[in-house]
């Protein structure tokens, strides 16, 4: 059972782990003890078997998250700055994004700075008509930190982001929704339906397959890696997997597949 901490609330429904950021108080902005605490419970996740899929949004109707907490590293120095974004990388934006299960970003209000980034590093984001997104931080002398100099490009094209990072400005959800950078646009009422919408369906699904291609849609941004290669590889994978034959026998028998996930 994933458990619920300080800042940070789980509830599971249908297969589907609901996390949200409990610190409305701060406008849900993340500080040191709720990284933490979301990066816990997200490896307690990704050993359940039984969720398929989860939903991260904001406490309240004002924010999903704010951004960072600023005064936790007012006074930081250039070691500690560089040792923040390296471990909220690794901890959190890297680690969801190659989370082996599908993460939707449930946006409500405010997502600015590492709250936008936050959500950029799931696999699909689903917002508000209240939301406003956008990466603040040259107005405080810094730079995106958590992955938004690159994700944000890689979601609205390298102009608009450009555009958005040294303006400092915010955008609404149709225009994110536009551009690129929202999934959907929902009213507040109907956010989280949406998003069970779109997990019910996931939850149908193989989560064999669905982690490889979490993994390989992912090969194609890492300069590392040769996307095409990656994916012959899984595919050919793909075959010795019991989901595999389940997949096929359900089809050729016309009844629905009960994937087991192995």
């Amino acid at each position: 059972m994933v458990a619920t901490s300080e800042y940070i609330v789980c509830e599971i429904k249908n297969s589907v782990l609901v996390i949200t950021i409990n610190r409305p108080d701060k406008l849900n902005a993340l500080n040191k003890q709720t990284i933490e605490e979301l990066h816990e419970t997200l490896v307690e996740a990704e050993n359940q078997d039984d969720i398929r899929a989860i939903i991260l949004t904001g406490s309240g109707q004002k924010a999903f998250v704010a951004g960072a907490d600023i005064a936790e590293f007012a006074n930081f120095s250039v070691t500690e700055g560089k040792q923040l974004s390296s471990i909220g990388h690794f901890k959190i934006f890297n680690f969801i994004e190659n989370f082996s299960k599908p993460i939707i970003a449930a946006v409500n209000g405010f997502a600015l700075g590492g709250g936008l980034e936050l959500a950029m590093a799931c696999h699909i984001r689903v917002v508000s008509e209240n939301a406003k997104m956008g990466l603040p931080e040259v107005s405080l002398g810094l730079i995106p930190g958590y992955g938004g100099t690159q994700r944000l490009a890689q979601l609205l094209g390298k102009g608009k982001a450009f555009e958005m990072i040294v303006t400092a400005d915010m955008i609404n959800a149709q225009d994110a929704y536009k551009w690129g950078l929202a999934n959907y646009v929902t009213t507040q009422e109907e956010l989280l339906n949406k998003c069970f919408e779109i997990t019910n369906k996931i939850a149908t699904k193989s989560p064999t397959a669905i982690k490889t291609a979490i993994k390989v849609i992912n090969a194609g941004y890492n300069n590392n890696l040769n996307g095409y290669e990656v994916e012959i590889e899984e595919f050919g994978k793909a075959f010795g997997t019991k989901d595999f034959k389940e997949g096929v026998s359900a089809f050729l028998g016309k009844r629905k597949a009960e994937f087991k996930g192995e």
